[in-house]
């Protein structure tokens, strides 16, 4: 087959394709065709969503327009949601029942927290991902504080948030940050906002170091975020006669009424990726050689959180998404011509930058840490917009 009739699809809008597509645009194939799949028109860039939630970026600051990078990449949008692959035939099969043949496929879906193993959470918890319906239900909630605000109703809005780990950590004090602003103004005192942070750890933010734990932990009990650790949740339970109040349930006995539970725990895969054929880690996760190529279907690749490079496994973490970018473009590009292949090796240590809400961060890579410091917030917002303003022309 050559180039000029293979047709190569891209299943996601996540960091590593939209970079791929940026790379495609640039260095355009010199045949073939070329389609992406998303479910949405944004796609969001999640280095910049906790400052977009304590209100320091607008919505098309931290979201890659995906229509203008698809036209720019000569790509044809498909505005659907993949729910199967039929690898027999090589296809992928659409929410809208529509199915899409290819020649090579890459797949950039990301994760979604794991939710279904704890009875009710996935009825009456919201998961942080996907993103979009994240932020639908968080400007609803704005929408109820500010009116609140209004008619000086000072009765606790109580939340809670499942999953201490860096990301819930970094929510936790993103939406304090935002509500806790939104009270002042309206001069209404700060017990008007409880959040409760549940970690079924001793710790939180086990993926660093001791003393950005310690940091991170003496942060939120300085704003007077409520701790919950070594608490499993099990259970997550609607109040009878309370619509919009449900109960958490840990395995230590401890119930805790919130009138919101926001999911942020370990990533789990989409069922879809096993079912298919694909050979997955025990989480399900896609696993791919150093080449990103799936290791059970060459022709089918993958990047991001959705993948575990099998020789190098790496925590789900958006830097290394975006340093698969430029590695799975040049593979893509080669299977296309018939080249040889190149290796990616992700790097072991990464700088992570942790805003705080507040204009600040804390910074934490191998055994170091520092802060919290504005100047790191700058440095954060810089590498961040930077990596956006690859977008911005092709957005105008």
């Amino acid at each position: 087959m050559q180039l000029a009739d293979k047709h190569l699809v891209l299943i996601g809008g996540g960091h590593s394709h939209a970079l791929a597509l940026k790379l495609l645009g640039e260095k355009p194939l010199s045949g073939g065709r070329l389609t992406l799949i998303s479910d949405t028109l944004r796609a969001p860039y999640s280095g910049m969503l906790p400052g977009y939630i304590a209100g320091f970026y607008k919505f098309e600051e931290c979201h890659i327009d995906l229509m203008s990078l698809a036209k720019f990449a000569g790509a044809e949008l498909v505005l659907d949601r993949a729910l199967a692959l039929n690898l027999e035939k090589n296809q992928v099969v659409l929410a809208s029942g529509n199915k899409i043949d290819f020649d090579l496929l890459s797949i950039n879906i990301g994760s979604t927290p794991a939710i279904l193993s704890v009875p009710g959470a996935a009825e009456y918890a919201i998961p942080v991902k996907p993103v979009p319906q994240f932020l639908a239900s968080w400007n609803q909630l704005l929408e109820v504080v500010r009116e609140r605000a209004k008619i000086q109703n000072q009765t606790p809005l109580s939340l809670g948030i499942v999953g201490g780990g860096a990301s819930g950590v970094e929510l936790a004090l993103a939406m304090q940050a935002r509500l806790s602003r939104i009270i002042a103004e309206a001069l209404m005192p700060v017990e008007c906002l409880q959040i409760h942070l549940f970690h079924r750890s001793a710790e939180i933010a086990t993926g660093h170091n001791k003393s950005t734990r310690r940091r991170l932990q003496e942060l939120l009990i300085r704003r007077g975020i409520v701790l919950h650790l070594r608490e499993a949740v099990k259970e997550v339970r609607q109040i009878t006669g309370e619509e919009k109040a449900v109960l958490v349930l840990c395995e230590s006995g401890d119930l805790v009424k919130c009138e919101r539970v926001f999911w942020v725990t370990q990533a789990a895969a989409a069922s879809w990726l096993r079912e298919a054929g694909l050979a997955t880690d025990e989480a399900g996760f896609i696993l791919v050689a150093d080449t990103l190529q799936s290791v059970s279907h060459p022709h089918i690749f993958a990047a991001g959180d959705v993948a575990t490079i099998r020789a190098h496994p790496r925590p789900k973490a958006g830097v290394f998404a975006v340093r698969q970018g430029k590695p799975l473009f040049e593979n893509l590009r080669r299977t296309l011509e018939g080249k040889p292949l190149k290796s990616f090796v992700p790097q072991k240590k990464y700088l992570a930058l942790i805003g705080t809400g507040e204009g600040e961060a804390i910074a934490s890579r191998g055994n170091f840490s520092w802060g919290a410091s504005p100047l790191l917030w700058h440095l954060k917002d810089w590498i961040d917009r930077r990596f956006m303003a690859q977008f911005e022309y092709r957005t105008n």
